[in-house]
């Protein structure tokens, strides 16, 4: 298996680490409360006291704070040093114990690692099984983690077809060129997500209502999420029906699906296993 540093060397990774540690410079209680607010939403409970929570890809630890403030036992990891770095920065300034929140650095594809893991009440990996270079692997890997009667809650980057591949060819191109020389492809990209919303927003007399709404949606930060977007490699897709079926069939049913209404974001998945593996045909 390649390092991280080899492949952020060679440009076929983005350093989501590094970005990460920006985002955190700007997290402050109402992000943290939006957070909270939105994973016991999509969970369906905000009370996790007595659920063992694992956080696949942890990124900025953001959602493993979120869900550690819930009640919630952690167990975190990320492929991302940098990554381990903030989350671990997050859980010593909570002040939570390594019984209350395991921080480590791993990778979901390293199929010996993630079969010496319990069985969790919650896996979440949120927009983060896309950026593995082997996306079904890793989301094979992830639902084997979920408890019989536990949840899973991923989010996967929808497939725009051509726009998908258009996108995937600027990334690449973001990731070889000089850092220097990356805003050639950074502010042209971000004119072609934010222009058309921030022109309708002002059209109806509400200049940036749109960005702050996305400041608010999960407590991220709207600059970030764009600079995430355009350099993220690597980058897979998929339609929700294949997701759908790719889980259904090793024995979970759907409990909430929230869709990016076919725009270039995540659509978000919570599903709970009903059948053991060996009952799964």
């Amino acid at each position: 298996m390649t390092s991280h540093s080899s492949e952020t060397a060679s440009a076929q990774r983005f350093a989501f680490g590094a970005n990460w540690a920006l985002f955190l410079e700007r997290l402050d209680d109402t992000r943290i409360a939006e957070a909270e607010r939105s994973l016991g939403t999509m969970l369906g409970t905000a009370d996790l006291r007595g659920q063992r929570f694992l956080d696949v890809g942890s990124g900025s630890g953001l959602f493993s704070l979120a869900a550690r403030r819930l009640g919630a036992a952690v167990h975190s990891f990320d492929y991302d040093p940098d990554s381990v770095a903030c989350t671990r920065l997050l859980r010593d300034k909570l002040g939570a114990s390594d019984d209350d929140w395991k921080v480590e650095e791993g990778s979901v594809l390293d199929g010996p690692y993630m079969n010496a893991m319990r069985r969790y009440d919650i896996v979440y990996s949120w927009g983060v099984l896309h950026h593995t270079g082997a996306m079904w692997q890793a989301l094979e890997n992830t639902v084997a983690r979920v408890a019989v009667g536990g949840q899973l809650f991923i989010a996967i980057y929808n497939d725009q077809g051509r726009a998908s591949r258009l996108w995937l060819r600027t990334k690449i191109t973001y990731n070889r060129l000089p850092r220097a020389l990356r805003w050639l492809v950074l502010w042209p990209s971000a004119l072609r997500l934010w222009g058309p919303t921030t022109l309708r927003d002002l059209w109806h007399g509400k200049p940036g209502a749109t960005w702050r709404a996305v400041k608010n949606d999960r407590g991220m930060d709207p600059w970030r999420d764009v600079v995430d977007w355009v350099g993220g490699l690597p980058f897979e897709v998929a339609k929700p029906e294949q997701i759908f079926d790719f889980v259904h069939r090793r024995g979970f049913t759907l409990e909430r699906l929230s869709t990016c209404a076919g725009g270039h974001g995540c659509n978000q998945y919570v599903f709970r296993r009903n059948r053991p593996e060996s009952d799964v045909a």
